[in-house]
Formats: C-alpha cells, structure tokens, sequence
C-alpha cells in the first residue's frame, strides 16, 4: 500500500487500463442499445447534421446531444471510410469510467485518508457495473463522471477549508460538470445532485454554511450557456416534437410505470449489488457496519447523503436498469474504503463482516471461472484447454482470497479481490467474450456478405448491430419488400430468417426471379432470447 500511495493516481490509471482496455475492440456491438447511439452518432458524420439525432430514417427523439457529439469526434478522429470500428465510439466511455475513477479517489481523498480514497477508488474502478459501461458507447459512463464532477466540488465547499477565490473557482467547475450532465442525458444529473445536497442538509444541519457557497444563480446560467443553444436548435430542426418525445414519452412513462420490459419491485437494486459492485461486495457488510457506527461523522455523513436519498429514489421508479443507479457506487466504494482501512488499523478486527462478504463474493467468482469454462460449450467452438486453464486461474485466485478472508487477513484479501477482477475481466471480455460467435449474429452475418456488396435488405433480423455493422443503407424490410428489392436490383443481397424464407421465395415466384444462397448463419439472438437462421442470398447469375 506504501508503494502505492506514492503514485495512488498513476496506480488507479494502470488499473483501469488493466480493466478497460480488454475486450474494447474484440467485442462486437452489443444490441440493443450501444449500436442504436454509435450508428446515431456515424449519421451525424454522414449528414453533417449535428443538432438532430436520428437511426436511419427514424428520430431518435430520446437523450440530448452530449453523448453523440463525444462519439462523433471520438469515430471522426480516429476512423475512417465506414466508420464501423465500434471501438471508437466506446473511447468516450472509457476515458469518462477513468475520470469517474480518479475524481472518486480526489473526493476520498478530500473526505477520508489516502488509503481509504485509494482503496475505494479501486473497487469503483474494479465493478463490474462500471467495468461494463466503460466498454459500451452509451451514456451512463460520461453521466456519472458529469455528477461525481459537481460532488467534488460538493466535497470541497462542504468541508469550508477553501478561500473565497477557490470557492468561486469551485463552484464554476462544479457548475459546468452538470451543465455538461444535462447536455448528456437531460435531468437525470441535476436530480442526482439535488437528492445529494437536500440530504447534507437535512443530515447536517449545522454545517449548512456551505450551501450559499453553492451560487445557484452564476450555475444556472453555466448550465443554460451550455444547454441552451442546442435546445434551440434541436427544437426548430423537429419542430418542438424533441422534447415533447424525450419527457413526454420516454422519461415521464419510465418514473410513472414499468417500460420496455424493465420494471422491478423496490429491493431490486440493493440484490443487484452482489453482482454489479463485485468485486466490493466482499466489503458491504463491512461498510455498513463501519457507517452505522460511525455515521455522526462528516465524511461519513456526506456518503450516506450521496447515497442514500438517491438510491430509495430509484428503488421507488417502477422502470429499473442496473446502470441507472451507477452515480451512487462511487459513495458505496469510498464507505468501502474506509471500512477496510480502519479495519487494517485494527489489531482484532471483526470477523463477521469480512465472512459474510465471502460468500456472494466466493459465488460471483466461481461462476465467472465456470462461465469461461462453460460459455465456449455453449456458444462457441467447444471448449479448449486454453478456455480450461483460464477458468482453473480464476477459480484457484477465488479460493485463494476467500481463505484470506476467512482468516481475516484484510490485506491479503483486499489484494487477491482485486487480482481476481483483473485477471477475470481480461479472460472474460478478452478471451472469452469476443470468440462467442453464436452471440455475435450481425458479426456473423457481415462478414458472410461478399465484396463488393453494395446494399443490403434484411427481413426477419432487425438488430441494431445488424445496420452498424453493414451500413446506413442497410433496409430492415418485410421479406416480400426484401424480394422486390432484390428483383428491382435496389439491393444486390438480402438476409433472410428461416421464419420469413417462405413469404420471401413465394414473393420471388411470382416475379420469375431466382436467386443463390451465398451463406447460412445460425446463432443466438439474446435480446429476443431466440435461436436465429439467417440465409445471405443474392440474385442468380
């Protein structure tokens, strides 16, 4: 840990790079979400229009603007041709799952010690939660960073050690952090940070000196000089439908009632956390034994002010994604922290908590060391002695470092938690993940097409990832307007699922037009949890 703390930053960035980097350009596009922002955001290159948001022909009146315009500067700098390399529309992600880290170790730092800011900076850095989305071209990365950005400077002026010119210099940076938030996805930052700064004043009434600290007035401007022109636009290019779509019929409908399959009783975030915060889930009982009895402190006070609020907040929302609540797991993880470094202070320190954090954590672990083993069987190409080794690693560092804890050794175990998500995350999304291939259908499917194709027509599989991968052009059609645009010659290949085969080959009777099969893909559509057979055709020669 000295070693450590002699370079905590330079330590916490080699870890996420650990973390984040494999998997990044290996895994394909992952439906449903990610390819709808990256193909959103390649449209805005093509079009040169970057005030409307559209997939294909359709208005994608839902988030504002921040995340596709990080996106296509990110793929305008550093693609080109296609601009189907899905690797570089995740880079904003990652660069945002990075800040979110290491301004998570800057408020623990400011509120705890180094130890405890370094080691719940980790765990924030290790979570599987995070983890993900630092791999995914969506919002949630870069919204969380744009909220932890504004609780630092929370953090600061809350202390009252600064000087007027850096309170001023801090609430101007706090401001512009949610402006930004706002630019990305909407309110959802300002009722974060509103949840936080109602709950330290409620739970710290006499320290509430710091809220005229806060300068509402000079930060709402921050936010509208920020905000503001791109709401005008965006309202005369839809003719004021974007907002009425985004608040009236997606965000509104989502706090009211369950949407899009994804509604979930209250509790349903808190049983979450024993996969998503993993490897920190060894820790939870920890932490919450170490707030309860230390929750008259200030540090303390502003985590569970951080958290708490917020998070019966969304427990409450019918509507549930895992990821909504990932703003919060920065206050879990620096709670974490500072439970494990009083802890390591202590001579006997309590076993209990540290035992019952074993088992979800010994759980978690063993199936990620069986999925490495058993997913390549399922589907891959069989299992290898390679897939054997990689699982027989993860599982023997789960063992390890549930003895440690067992015997309460806190150093010991901290560290072996922490290797075991290093090296499971490089097996599963390196390794393991990106050789799937019955998963990846749109990577099956686009590299099955033959050169020269020009257009594209599919019926049956209308997957975001399919139109990523193939190209704007690409028409999601019924199988008989698939048949005549491979008659009429508008596209030279149609795909075509075994479901719709017979509609698409009676269409094409009746025209007296034959056609070849090029290839036939099968695999597995997970976000309809159906199994897929896709046939590549083209016109007879």
């Amino acid at each position: 840990m000295k070693a450590l703390l002699r370079r905590p930053q330079l330590a916490l960035l080699l870890l996420c790079l650990a973390l984040y980097l494999p998997g990044l350009v290996t895994m394909p596009p992952l439906d449903r979400d990610e390819p709808r922002f990256a193909q959103a955001s390649r449209q805005m290159l093509e079009s040169g229009d970057f005030v409307a948001i559209r997939f294909q022909d359709e208005a994608r009146n839902k988030k504002p603007v921040g995340i596709y315009w990080l996106q296509a500067a990110s793929a305008g700098l550093l693609t080109d041709g296609a601009r189907n390399a899905i690797w570089a529309y995740r880079l904003p992600s990652l660069l945002a799952a990075i800040a979110l880290v290491l301004m998570t170790f800057r408020v623990g730092r400011l509120l705890f010690d180094d130890p405890a800011a370094l080691t719940g900076a980790a765990l924030l850095a290790a979570s599987l939660l995070l983890v993900g989305e630092a791999h995914i071209a969506k919002t949630d990365a870069v919204l969380s960073a744009c909220i932890v950005g504004f609780t630092w400077g929370l953090a600061s002026l809350y202390r009252g050690s600064g000087e007027p010119a850096a309170c001023r210099r801090t609430a101007i940076g706090m401001w512009f952090a949610l402006g930004v938030g706002v630019l990305v996805k909407g309110p959802i930052a300002p009722l974060f940070v509103g949840l936080t700064v109602a709950g330290l004043a409620l739970l710290d009434p006499d320290r509430r000196r710091w809220l005229r600290e806060l300068r509402p007035l000079t930060g709402l401007a921050i936010v509208a000089v920020i905000v503001l022109p791109w709401v005008v636009a965006v309202q005369i290019a839809t003719d004021g439908r974007f907002f009425a779509e985004a608040v009236g019929g997606d965000l509104l409908p989502k706090m009211a009632s369950a949407q899009e399959s994804h509604g979930a009783p209250p509790g349903t975030y808190l049983g979450l956390l024993l996969l998503t915060f993993w490897p920190g889930t060894l820790l939870l009982p920890l932490a919450a034994v170490h707030a309860w009895r230390r929750r008259g402190e200030p540090a303390i006070r502003f985590c569970l002010a951080w958290l708490i609020p917020a998070w019966i907040t969304y427990e409450l929302i019918p509507t549930k994604l895992p990821h909504y609540v990932l703003p919060l797991y920065p206050a879990l993880a620096l709670l974490a922290g500072a439970a494990l470094a009083a802890s390591r202070e202590q001579l006997s320190p309590s076993k209990w908590p540290l035992r019952l954090g074993l088992v979800p954590w010994t759980i978690v672990g063993l199936a990620l060391a069986t999925a490495v083993a058993y997913l390549p069987t399922l589907y891959g190409r069989g299992l290898t002695m390679a897939d054997g080794i990689a699982a027989a690693v993860i599982g023997a560092l789960v063992v390890a470092t549930t003895v440690w804890g067992w015997r309460t050794e806190i150093g010991k175990t901290a560290t072996g938690a922490l290797a075991t998500a290093v090296v499971a995350v490089a097996l599963v999304l390196g390794w393991t993940g990106p050789r799937l291939d019955a998963l990846w259908v749109s990577r099956s499917v686009a590299a099955a097409i033959p050169e020269r194709t020009t257009s594209v027509a599919a019926s049956g599989f209308a997957e975001p990832s399919l139109v990523f991968l193939l190209g704007t052009d690409t028409r999601l059609v019924p199988p008989g307007e698939a048949a005549d645009l491979i008659a009429s010659g508008d596209v030279s290949v149609a795909v075509v699922s075994a479901d719709t085969l017979d509609a698409f080959t009676t269409r094409l009777a009746t025209l007296a037009v034959e056609v070849e099969t090029v290839a036939t893909v099968t695999g597995f559509n997970y976000s309809k949890g159906d199994p897929v057979v896709l046939h590549i055709v083209r016109r007879a020669s």
